[in-house]
């Protein structure tokens, strides 16, 4: 029977057999006892399925990739320790030293700055591109050594929102696949992959776990992005993994599977980005209650910003599903029930009458947190955005009289009514 994306919220990823546990269980457990140690070789030659080390694999992580791979309609997928470590996993699998990428411009800070400093140490290039760009100038971001091209569905914090066809086709006219880290809008809100994305990923942190419980990212591979047909410019897919008994993954687990097992069987069994089974339970969880929470996120954001847009004292207001926003016609096309909790605006008076407005509030608390059940707020340019220049802060969309406020799942009235209060106090 197919079911629904609210059903998989619950039902996906594990089904007890009689007598099993009803919840996924935590499997808390570094290793795997084998009778013979043939059966075990099989294991490491990727010959049988299983498990001999939770470095590489768990069953309770994977029970709960499974689910967010039903969430968002993929083929494989995998648990990270973070969704740094998702978003690290997802370029690096398929862009080597020597290499080069191309990402939008308006995404995370720490994203931009993994992308811009620590992997060009690596000898990664990267091209930003204005996600508003044209099609001829974002065609024209491509090299013959270009591996894959990369974006945020909403980026974080500056809600813009990626028309993600006009890269995905050009992507997939250049012969390399669209990254897509699909955190804020979560698959209840937008499944990029059946608008054109190859991979996508997560910070499950956010969201999904939803209660700032459990640090976590999410890979998911759509199945759709045919390796073989592109093998000169992807050999680590395409050509035998020398370090891994000769495996050429493309050749053994065809498109739908091959991104994943190489991810696997070579980026965590050398960098251990796993997250514990205990974090892996926590985040199920969260994920059992997302299409609720959701809901509930975009209706208090929405009303958060409509008074903010008419109080006086705010000089501006993004929030993709105002009518009055530049991306309101993408949002419909891509996001038409909705877009996340997180509202950002402008405090007239600029920087310290925005952290004026945000010491005076009383329910939202000023963290380095996003996308939680409570209601926080944040100044990106002080803080997760600080490392970036004026003009790197521009071009990612974070001024600096830019608060990001992510709603809650309270009382919208009740949110409002502390956001005016602390407006009355700003200068």
């Amino acid at each position: 029977m197919k079911q629904r994306i609210e059903t998989k919220c619950v039902q996906a990823g594990y089904t007890p057999k009689n007598g099993e546990p009803r919840q996924i269980p935590i499997i808390q457990s570094t290793t795997f006892k084998y009778d013979t140690g043939e059966d075990m070789g099989k294991l490491f030659d990727l010959e049988a399925s299983g498990y001999f080390y939770s470095r590489l694999q768990n069953p309770t992580c994977d029970m709960v990739a499974a689910k967010i791979c039903a969430l968002e309609g993929g083929t494989a997928a995998m648990l990270t320790s973070s969704g740094q470590a998702a978003n690290f996993f997802s370029v690096f699998n398929i862009a080597n030293a020597g290499d080069h990428v191309i990402s939008s411009t308006s995404i995370y800070g720490g994203t931009f700055n993994l992308f811009n400093v620590t992997m060009r140490k690596m000898g990664i290039d990267f091209t930003f591109v204005d996600p508003d760009c044209s099609e001829e100038e974002l065609n024209a971001a491509f090299r013959p050594n270009t591996k894959a091209v990369f974006g945020e569905t909403i980026a974080n914090p500056a809600l813009t929102v990626l028309d993600i066809e006009k890269f995905a086709k050009a992507a997939h006219a250049h012969g390399v696949p669209l990254i897509i880290d699909n955190t804020f809008p979560t698959p209840i809100n937008c499944r990029p992959i059946e608008w054109g994305a190859d991979i996508v990923t997560h910070s499950t942190t956010k969201y999904m776990d939803g209660h700032g419980s459990a640090v976590g990212g999410c890979i998911v591979d759509g199945g759709n992005f045919d390796w073989m047909a592109n093998a000169e410019r992807f050999p680590g897919l395409c050509t035998p993994d020398d370090s891994y008994h000769g495996i050429t993954y493309a050749e053994k687990f065809g498109k739908e599977g091959a991104f994943i097992y190489k991810a696997t069987a070579q980026l965590m069994r050398d960098f251990g980005c796993t997250p514990a089974p205990q974090s892996a339970y926590l985040l199920n969880l969260g994920l059992e209650s997302l299409h609720v929470r959701m809901e509930r996120h975009c209706a208090n954001a929405l009303a958060v910003a409509r008074a903010l847009e008419a109080h006086p004292k705010v000089s501006w207001v993004n929030f993709p599903e105002l009518e009055s926003n530049k991306y309101n016609a993408l949002q419909k096309k891509y996001l038409p029930k909705g877009t996340c909790g997180v509202v950002s605006f402008g405090v007239k008076g600029g920087k310290d009458a925005a952290e004026t407005f945000m010491k005076n509030l009383r329910l939202a608390a000023i963290e380095t947190h996003v996308a939680d059940a409570r209601t926080c707020c944040l100044h990106p340019a002080t803080t997760t955005h600080r490392q970036l220049t004026e003009e790197e802060l521009a071009a990612a969309g974070v001024p600096g009289d830019l608060v990001r406020m992510s709603c809650g799942i309270e009382n919208a009235q009740d949110l409002i009514d502390d956001i005016l209060q602390a407006l009355d106090k700003a200068q």
